[in-house]
């Protein structure tokens, strides 16, 4: 067993938490140059709003790769996972609730 799937053998329900810290870390990391990329497009996106959408985001990346992980394949499960969909919801709304549009001065 690698070292990679060693890390990926730690689970919350059926999802691995070493995919949740790698991608919220590297979202926080990147945040600074997606919110200067959001502003290019008149947008002020802060760093709390980017971790928001980190998992809705992911799930989107998912899609168009088509590449079906579990919490994309609950995300659209039509019969039922429906607290994960809330929990998406809510994390698009609390995403977007800080962005701003910025005017030029």
């Amino acid at each position: 067993m690698g070292i990679i799937a060693y890390l990926r053998s730690f689970r919350f329900g059926e999802y691995a938490i070493f995919d949740f810290t790698v991608s919220f870390v590297a979202v926080y990391l990147l945040a600074p140059y997606l919110s200067r990329l959001g502003r290019k497009f008149n947008l002020d996106i802060p760093r709390r709003s980017w971790l928001y959408l980190t998992l809705p985001i992911s799930v989107v990346v998912h899609l168009v790769f088509l590449t079906f992980t579990p919490m994309t394949r609950n995300v659209f499960d039509l019969h039922g996972h429906y607290l994960l969909k809330v929990v998406m919801v809510g994390l698009i709304v609390l995403g977007t609730k800080d962005m701003k549009r910025v005017t030029e001065s």
